[in-house]
């Protein structure tokens, strides 16, 4: 988020006068108050300014890219997340590089006949098997998929901000979006997960190009 002259302007004013109403902002700039408001508006949301009911503005001390970072790891998967691609564990891997093209995604999520998470497989594991020479229809992609529980995930309620950060600590390109499976007495599962969605480095980058057109 990029700060225009006026908004650098208002910041030093509350700075240097702050507490200090957006009226006396105003004048001090040779504006109308309808002016300002959306200049407030954006670097109060931002938090690099905070407000209080007939006390006015004030500086929060928080740096433009400190109030950006904020910003970012408030955002949430749930938020983000899109459409995983699945795949069962007897598909081919001959139909699975069908579907990887078809669907153009880099990734593909494995399940079982209950649809539980059991594997993932990339676009290396496809084009290490296709260089063998083995019939690529009779060969499972549960043959050369990643399975649990060596599989990275990420939660609904996890920040993007440590999603992206799972996926560059593990060099990898994408993240199943999993909740534990419920047993059918009501308890929890702690080894089966419904994947619900999926994030990617497409993801991360389209949340902060979301972040960078945020109009207030």
């Amino acid at each position: 988020m990029e700060l225009t002259d006026r908004q650098e302007k208002i910041i030093q004013i509350v700075k240097d006068e702050g507490p200090i109403t957006g009226e006396s902002i105003a004048e001090k700039l040779n504006v109308t108050r309808a002016t300002l408001r959306p200049d407030l508006a954006i670097l109060t949301m931002a938090g690099i300014l905070d407000a209080r009911p007939r006390v006015g503005y004030f500086y929060t001390g928080k740096t433009t890219m400190q109030a950006i970072g904020e910003s970012i790891k408030n955002k949430r998967v749930k938020d983000y997340k899109s459409v995983p691609i699945l795949v069962k564990e007897n598909t081919s891997v001959y139909d699975a590089i069908c579907t990887m093209f078809l669907e153009d995604v880099g990734t593909l999520f494995v399940v079982n006949e209950q649809n539980d998470l059991v594997g993932v497989v990339s676009r290396k594991d496809l084009l290490r098997s296709a260089i063998g020479k083995q019939n690529l229809e009779d060969v499972p992609v549960s043959i050369i998929m990643t399975r649990m529980p060596n599989i990275i995930l990420t939660y609904p309620d996890e920040t993007l901000h440590e999603a992206a950060s799972k996926l560059i600590r593990y060099q990898i390109d994408a993240l199943p979006v999993v909740r534990p499976k419920q047993g059918k007495d009501g308890s929890q599962t702690e080894t089966k997960y419904e994947i619900i969605g999926r994030i990617t480095k497409t993801t991360i980058t389209r949340a902060y190009v979301d972040l960078g057109n945020e109009e207030l």
